[in-house]
């Protein structure tokens, strides 16, 4: 894992992402371990050069479900969400997730 990737492991680290989110854009990364695509789109999140959140679905399924439930952003996998004011203000998945357009979300979100 690059030293960008910061993983998020219990429900305080996600609610310290959205207080963070009042202030500026947060990147969460949504992956999966047993999906090819999942590596296909952690090396194109590896381009980004702000941190990025990861959450592992494998061994943080409640963390994903809370975010879902949070957002109103139905899970997939893989999956990048940018939180601001606390709030889903863009979301992609599978082969629409492009570093240049998660890079783009940050900055017209800052």
């Amino acid at each position: 894992m690059g030293n960008k990737f910061l993983k998020v492991k219990d429900k305080q680290a996600l609610d310290e992402l959205v207080k963070n989110s009042e202030s500026k854009p947060v990147v969460i990364f949504k992956h999966s371990n047993a999906r090819g695509i999942s590596a296909s789109i952690f090396k194109e999140m590896e381009q980004l050069g702000d941190q990025v959140n990861l959450v592992e679905v494998q061994s943080a399924r409640d963390i994903s479900r809370e975010l879902a439930n949070m957002t109103g952003i139905r899970h997939e996998t893989p999956q990048v969400i940018v939180l601001r004011d606390g709030k889903a203000v863009w979301n992609a998945s599978h082969f629409g997730i492009k570093a240049a357009e998660v890079k783009k979300a940050v900055e017209s979100h800052s």
